[in-house]
């Protein structure tokens, strides 16, 4: 029951934020940050991957009902819950995974929440703005705005890490 209160939260403040503050920020057309993300990066690496799906496609769905985007970030989001097991395969033993481990710089190290939070952020960030755009007759200057849009994601979720608590 804990750990709900505590992910409910975690969902609740990481979306006022993306609403109320971070999708009213844009820097010249190319810096989109999403730090909604966050929810799907933190939630334990035990999770069931149906469950997960689910709170991956409800993230995205949240953001696309506030935002007017037509299941752009849902389908995002999905992806990215959809790899994140995939990613934490490659660098999370089964002995290192305890049954509720949320990942974090705190457990694992920076340099391994840093790959982790880069990798998720840059697969939801492709599909996002191709999807958005569905051409590729922009090609180079949607990959500019994925890489600078992730870049800065990434200092915010790697922010927000270090404030919250490691239990």
């Amino acid at each position: 029951m804990n750990s709900v209160l505590r992910y409910g939260g975690a969902f609740v403040l990481l979306m006022a934020l993306q609403l109320l503050i971070f999708n009213n920020i844009e820097f010249s057309g190319y810096v989109n940050p999403f730090v909604y993300i966050m929810f799907i990066l933190i939630l334990p690496v035990s999770i069931p991957s149906w469950i997960l799906l689910l709170l991956s496609f409800f993230t995205g769905f949240v953001i696309d009902l506030f935002s007017g985007t037509l299941g752009v970030h849902a389908f995002a989001t999905v992806l990215a819950g959809f790899v994140r097991p995939w990613v934490l395969s490659l660098n999370v033993t089964a002995e290192a995974a305890e049954a509720d481990m949320s990942p974090s710089s705190y457990r694992s190290g920076l340099r391994w929440f840093l790959i982790y939070t880069v990798t998720i952020v840059l697969v939801h960030h492709l599909a996002l703005f191709f999807v958005e755009l569905f051409s590729l007759r922009y090609f180079l200057h949607t990959l500019l705005r994925v890489l600078l849009s992730v870049a800065v994601t990434t200092f915010f979720v790697v922010l927000f890490d270090f404030i919250r608590s490691h239990r």
